[in-house]
């Protein structure tokens, strides 16, 4: 691995807490992917490209050989604890800085704050836009009056970004223009009438508006995800007509994950200004593929325009498996452009340090 990829700082701009509880072999398994089960026709994750990753590159930080067999790993896992098995992979994966949706099961996880004390790390909070909705209206709000009660929220809040998960509730075909307030007072009445989640055309896109209008960067889920979402309703391209609508406000859209949209992404962020993409939780899922996918990824998007994450939940391997391939996919990256003559070591030093911190630190303005 080149030296100046191994040493690079990292600021993970979207991920989520680890578990405070030890899991079974089954909650493991469930854990390692967007699956909402672990198959009941005798197959397993750990015979997956993430499942060999684990066995490849986890039991070396708790005292085991490397390919441990699944059995031998949980065993020691379980017998150290959360709390140390928390604190090895993340010294391991050695993040300096975290953005964190808390948004996701906060009842299980650490918060933003309690994540980085683990290392000394630093932290900030991303808001998830449907939650706060959903907050709001728990709060008994009245439809005529939700709209100012989500922005009394966001004001109030200390996130340095927004997270949509409008690809989960209805698809990423989002219409461009602001909604009027009879709209989102009409909306909020629908959603009030029917009960449930914040699933509802208007309200996501009201949401988003409301956070670009405060600066916050706002990230999209895109892509592969759990079985609530229909794939085809999140590819990046359906936000066309959005972007293009939001592209003069001068407040990055980050597209996450995005697999297998990943070049559809690329091309969003170099056509548009405010545009930025990230693999996040496809790094460490396609495993000792990282390499093939970061380099599909890179082929057309601004190098200034590519950010670092790992989406890592629940399980603390996640952070470090995010890291360490994402650094050998990078690392090989570069010096395949180097050895070809294509690439300077100058740049090639300036470019992972863009994509590791800098690109984040500026578009989040946390300097």
């Amino acid at each position: 691995m080149l030296p100046f990829v191994a040493d690079l700082r990292l600021v993970d701009h979207h991920c989520h807490g680890v578990l405070r509880a030890d899991v079974d072999r089954t909650g493991f398994e469930e854990l390692l992917t967007e699956a909402d089960h672990v198959s009941p026709l005798g197959t397993s994750l750990f015979d997956s490209s993430i499942g060999l990753a684990v066995r490849r590159w986890c039991p070396p930080v708790l005292d085991l050989e490397p390919h441990a067999s699944a059995e031998d790993y949980l065993y020691r896992r379980r017998s150290l604890g959360a709390a140390e098995v928390n604190r090895a992979f993340l010294m391991a994966a050695g993040v300096g800085t975290y953005l964190v949706d808390g948004g996701l099961s906060p009842e299980l996880l650490l918060p933003h704050a309690e994540l980085a004390a683990v290392t000394g790390a630093e932290s900030f909070e991303v808001v998830r836009l449907e939650l706060l909705a959903e907050r709001v209206v728990a709060a008994g709000c009245t439809a005529a009056g939700f709209a100012d009660a989500v922005r009394t929220a966001l004001d109030a809040s200390d996130a340095v970004g927004a997270k949509s998960i409008a690809a989960y509730r209805v698809g990423l075909a989002l219409r461009p223009e602001r909604p009027s307030e009879p709209e989102v007072a009409a909306a909020a009445g629908r959603w009030l009438a029917r009960g449930g989640r914040c699933a509802d055309e208007v309200v996501s896109r009201f949401l988003v508006w409301e956070a670009l209008d405060r600066r916050l960067p706002v990230q999209f889920h895109v892509g592969y995800g759990d079985s609530d979402a229909d794939l085809h309703r999140c590819d990046p391209l359906l936000l066309t007509d959005l972007l293009r609508a939001t592209a003069g406000l001068g407040v990055p859209v980050m597209l996450l994950h995005n697999y297998p949209f990943h070049r559809n992404a690329g091309y969003l962020a170099q056509v548009y200004p405010h545009v930025f993409v990230d693999l996040g939780l496809a790094t460490h899922g396609v495993g000792h593929q990282a390499g093939r996918l970061l380099a599909e990824a890179l082929e057309v998007v601004p190098f200034g325009k590519f950010l670092f994450s790992t989406d890592a939940y629940g399980l603390p391997e996640l952070y470090h498996l995010g890291v360490l391939l994402f650094r050998r996919a990078l690392s090989d990256f570069l010096s395949a452009a180097m050895a070809s003559g294509d690439l300077v070591e100058a740049d090639a030093v300036r470019i992972a340090r863009l994509i590791g911190h800098e690109n984040a630190r500026r578009a989040y303005r946390l300097d």
